[in-house]
Order: structure tokens, then C-alpha cells, then sequence
């Protein structure tokens, strides 16, 4: 894929993030009235060229546009971090009733945490990006979670993405012991929370 290439196809989908941003701000302001805020932060981004072609040629796919247009979901992300676990599910629940975005995965770690403690909501929503010429629908990769969740899956990251390890099996129990430690945290917090 050309530089040029590159760039014709991560427009819309730096549009669509950008659609989805506003939406999740008017959200944001609106959840709960003006007393409180569900959202932290978002971060977001759009997938360098680099990891695009390595991703296609990990699926045995020719590094190109239309393949990665055709098969990758996850070229734009963005991840929302929120305070409470509660505000995670309604932010989820809200993004759902949106009746111009359109799911096309959801994955609940929250509810189905990964062996090694992983905690996040997952989805995939189709952003609809209008140009002078045509509509289209373009996936957006969604991560919601607390912001205990992102410091264990960052710290978590740190330590383990892409090493290979001796003791990844010790590890994998300290890890999934933080996270135990890192949600009673969060439940003791938002029990203080609700009691305004």
C-alpha cells in the first residue's frame, strides 16, 4: 500500500471517529444532567500504515487497500474511560439505542473477564460518514471501561505485550490478583459515590 493509498483510506474513518467523538460528548453532558459526567477521558486513534500491512500479512492477506478496507475492523478505536462500572453499562446501553450507528460486535469482558483478570466492553459500531457523493457506514472499534480497568490493562501491556517470559504463569496470577484487588477498589468508590 502507497503512502497515497494510506492516506485515501484512513479518511473516513478519522471522519467517522471524529462523528463518534461528538456523539459521545453530547452523551457525556447529557447522561446524567449537569451534576455529574460519566466519561473521564477518550482516547482515540487511526491504525499507523505499519500495523495495517502487518495485520493483513498475520491474516495472509496482501497488504492493501481493499483488503484492509474489506476485512480489518478496527482501523479507527477509540477508548472511553469512565468512572464506575455503572457508567460503563449505561454509556454501552446509550451507544445501542443509537439509531444511526449500527452494531456489529459487542464483546462483554466486564461480565466475562479474560482468565488473566482483563476487564473492558467491546464493540464495533458503524459510523455513517456523508460525503458530497455518497453514504457510507465505517466500523469504529469501541473500548468502554473504568479507569482502574485501563491502569491494570495498561500496567498489563507494560509487563507482558509481545514478551516472551519464564514466569508468565506466575505473572498471570498476580495479575488477575490486581485486578480482584483493583474492582473491590472501584465497588468501595462508587459505593461513596452513590450515597450523594
Amino acid at each position: 500500500m502507497t503512502n497515497e493509498q494510506y492516506y485515501d483510506l484512513i479518511v473516513p474513518y478519522q471522519d467517522a471517529l471524529n462523528l463518534l467523538k461528538a456523539r459521545l460528548d453530547v452523551l457525556n453532558h447529557s447522561m446524567y444532567g449537569s451534576a455529574s459526567h460519566p466519561i473521564h477521558n477518550i482516547q482515540s486513534r487511526i491504525k499507523q500504515k505499519l500495523s495495517i500491512e502487518d495485520k493483513l500479512e498475520r491474516m495472509e492477506l496482501s497488504p492493501s487497500f481493499t483488503n484492509a478496507k474489506e476485512n480489518l475492523q478496527d482501523i479507527a478505536g477509540a477508548r472511553v474511560i469512565c468512572y464506575f462500572e455503572r457508567d460503563v453499562e449505561l454509556l454501552a446501553e446509550q451507544l445501542k439505542k443509537q439509531n444511526d450507528l449500527i452494531l456489529i460486535k459487542e464483546k462483554d469482558y466486564i461480565a466475562n473477564p479474560k482468565k488473566n483478570g482483563y476487564r473492558s466492553y467491546h464493540m464495533v459500531l458503524g459510523i455513517q460518514v456523508c460525503t458530497i457523493d455518497s453514504t457510507e457506514y465505517y466500523p469504529v472499534e469501541v473500548q468502554i471501561r473504568t479507569i482502574g480497568m485501563d491502569f491494570w490493562a495498561s500496567m498489563e501491556h507494560r509487563v507482558c505485550y509481545k514478551q516472551e517470559r519464564d514466569d508468565k504463569e506466575e505473572i498471570q496470577k498476580e495479575l488477575l490478583r490486581y485486578a480482584k484487588i483493583l474492582k473491590e477498589i472501584e465497588e468501595g468508590f462508587e459505593q461513596y459515590n452513590d450515597r450523594r
